[in-house]
C-alpha cells in the first residue's frame, strides 16, 4: 500500500481522476482530518460482473416492490450518508474534502449515485466514480435492512445494461465476498483497468431502453 499525504487545495477533480486511470484513490484517516492521502493497494478488490451472486432472500426484497430505486436525483445526501456514523461505524474516511472533490465530479458527469427510497425518503444508497466501462465504487449505507443491497444489486444491473468491464470494489469485506467479490494482484487489476477506460460504457443506458419499451407499449 502507497500512501502520500497532501493538503487540503492540491488535489484537484482532475487530478482524482487522473490517479484514478493509474489505479489509486484518495482517502481521509477520519471524517476529522482535513488531509487527504492516496491509496494503491497490492491487492484489488473487484466484483466480476458476469459472475455477482444475488441471495435468493435479497432476490425476494428485489421482486417486492417495497423501495423505489432512483439515479442520480440527489448525490448529496447519498455522500451524507455514507459519511454519517452508524452503529458499528463511529467513524469513516469521508471528510469535508472528500465531499467537495466528489460533488465536483457529480457536477461534470464523472460521478454518480444509486439511491433508495421508501415511502418516499432516502433509507439507502451509494455512489461511485466512472472512467470509460469501469466503476469504482465508493461508499454505501442503509438505515433500513436491505437497502444498500437493493442499491449494489440495482448498479450491478446498471452495469451490466451499459456495457460496463470493471467493478471496482477497492477492497473486499465478508459482505461483499457473499456477492462475488474477489481479491486480485495489483498488476492484474491494472491491466483489466486499462482495458476497461478506453472503452465505451453507458451508465444512463437502462434509462433509455426504459424509455424506448415504454414508447411501443
Amino acid at each position: 500500500m502507497t500512501d502520500q499525504h497532501g493538503t487540503f487545495d492540491d488535489i484537484t477533480p482532475e487530478l482524482v481522476l487522473k490517479a484514478y486511470a493509474c489505479g489509486i484513490f484518495p482517502m481521509a484517516e477520519s471524517a476529522n482530518d482535513s488531509h487527504l492521502f492516496w491509496i494503491e493497494p497490492q491487492q484489488r478488490g473487484i466484483i466480476p460482473l458476469d459472475s455477482f451472486h444475488v441471495p435468493r432472500r435479497l432476490a425476494r426484497t428485489m421482486r417486492s416492490g417495497q423501495f423505489d430505486v432512483r439515479i442520480n436525483t440527489d448525490f448529496g445526501a447519498i455522500i451524507a450518508g455514507c459519511a454519517a456514523q452508524a452503529k458499528g461505524r463511529e467513524s469513516t474516511w469521508i471528510n469535508a474534502r472528500i465531499k467537495a472533490l466528489y460533488s465536483a465530479l457529480y457536477a461534470k458527469g464523472h460521478c454518480h449515485s444509486v439511491e433508495v427510497y421508501q415511502d418516499g425518503r432516502c433509507v439507502g444508497g451509494l455512489y461511485g466514480v466512472q472512467l470509460g466501462a469501469a466503476f469504482f465504487g465508493e461508499s454505501m449505507f442503509h438505515t433500513v435492512r436491505d437497502a444498500s443491497k437493493v442499491a449494489l444489486v440495482s448498479l450491478v444491473e446498471r452495469l451490466r445494461t451499459g456495457h460496463f468491464k470493471l467493478l471496482d470494489t477497492q477492497f473486499t469485506t465478508e459482505h461483499l465476498k457473499t456477492f462475488g467479490a474477489i481479491d486480485i494482484p495489483k498488476q492484474t487489476y491494472n491491466i483489466m483497468l486499462e482495458q476497461a477506460i478506453n472503452q465505451k460504457a453507458d451508465f444512463l443506458q437502462a434509462d433509455r431502453n426504459q424509455k424506448i419499451n415504454k414508447k411501443y407499449e
